[in-house]
């Protein structure tokens, strides 16, 4: 059954955050995204220029209305418009209908902009919501103003600590749990990008799909991390202020548990020669190293869909074609197939290039590769 995620949280006009952010990402990963409208916003890239609350009866009806009919797998809450619909959407969601389905609370506080979205007295309220939530996904300042971390764990809620509100080129983002303290940790450069708009609202949406399709908590947030961060790379860039990201240019892009057929390896005799016939192809060149002196070379192509397709010239193509499937889950992945008598010429392993890859041949001699890779099979550091 296709997941059924409810997303309570405010309308961007401007597309970037909120409901609309919300939709994108549950619509591209798969699941079926229904909505409870909190407050319509006057919004652009540059800043929120008025908020108007839905009143708190509107709000439970159009929750009623999707969960009686439609049902509810997950839920995602995100800017809440008040401290009465916080405490009333709380109630509500405790009820025996919407009580199994997995809530993920993202307590929107401050737009990108610096926009005020929630006051103190409805900061205050959000102790309800943690009390339902199975996640809560603050960024920093939001953490502060909850009380820091002992305090929103106190609620016996799972909390992702977002970090890109920190200093450094490096992001950091750490999930802990109720007694046990930090259980896991992502790492990865900072995107130096200023069209971030909806990035809370996308990571927390992506959470919920991923919970929603049956997925353990941290292989939904890696994922929804790897959907995050590609929608940065992908962002069209409109507006002049904070602009919105480019959920919808996610496509084929290791976000599965596997496999996706998404990336060859052709060999190539001329360089040159191949390039210029896959850019006439109608490809887009995304990597070129030609090779010294004119001599192997190795170029990387996109297609309109995100499939890739590279040419490699020289002794390391002699060994004929590869075919690569990807899988968001590698390890795991590579462990099953050799539990069931399938033999590897290499186990997963990190390479230079920062992919992580599983070598095999199948039964005709053709090569296989098992990778996972995420953003760096079409952004990685090296790309035109």
């Amino acid at each position: 059954m296709t997941a059924r995620v409810l997303i309570i949280a405010g309308s961007d006009s401007g597309g970037g955050a909120g409901i609309q952010a919300d939709i994108k990402a549950v619509t591209m990963l798969g699941g079926h995204a229904m909505t409870a409208i909190t407050a319509i916003t006057a919004q652009n890239t540059l800043g929120v220029q008025g908020v108007h609350p839905v009143p708190t009866a509107m709000v439970l009806a159009q929750i009623d209305s999707v969960a009686s009919d439609i049902g509810v797998d997950a839920i995602k809450i995100g800017m809440i418009g008040s401290a009465e619909t916080a405490a009333a959407v709380a109630e509500r969601l405790s009820q025996p209908d919407l009580a199994q389905a997995a809530l993920v609370f993202d307590p929107v506080m401050i737009a990108t902009s610096g926009s005020v979205l929630a006051d103190d007295a409805t900061i205050a309220a959000f102790k309800a919501l943690l009390d339902r939530a199975m996640v809560a996904t603050p960024n920093l300042p939001e953490l502060d103003a909850l009380g820091g971390e002992e305090a929103v764990l106190a609620h016996g809620c799972s909390l992702l600590i977002k970090g890109g509100h920190a200093e450094g080129e490096t992001v950091t983002d750490r999930l802990l749990e109720t007694g046990e303290g930090e259980v896991a940790r992502w790492e990865a450069p900072r995107i130096d990008t200023p069209h971030s708009h909806g990035t809370g609202c996308t990571l927390a949406s992506a959470i919920a799909t991923g919970l929603a399709q049956g997925m353990p908590l941290e292989p939904a947030i890696a994922r929804a991390r790897d959907f995050v961060r590609l929608s940065l790379h992908d962002a069209p860039g409109l507006g002049q202020g904070h602009g919105p990201m480019g959920q919808q240019y996610v496509r084929n892009d290791g976000l599965f548990t596997g496999p996706a057929l998404n990336q060859i390896t052709l060999p190539a005799s001329d360089y040159a020669t191949s390039v210029a016939f896959y850019k006439q192809m109608g490809l887009k060149q995304i990597v070129d190293s030609p090779g010294a002196g004119g001599i192997g070379g190795y170029a990387r192509f996109e297609a309109a869909n995100g499939v890739t397709l590279s040419i490699h010239a020289g002794d390391g193509a002699a060994g004929g074609a590869t075919t690569y499937l990807e899988s968001g889950a590698l390890d795991a992945w590579v462990a099953y197939l050799a539990r069931r008598g399938v033999r590897f010429e290499q186990m997963p392993k990190d390479e230079e290039w920062g992919w992580r890859e599983a070598r095999l041949t199948d039964p005709a001699g053709n090569r296989l590769c098992l990778y996972q890779a995420a953003e760096y099979r079409r952004y990685p550091p090296w790309r035109i």
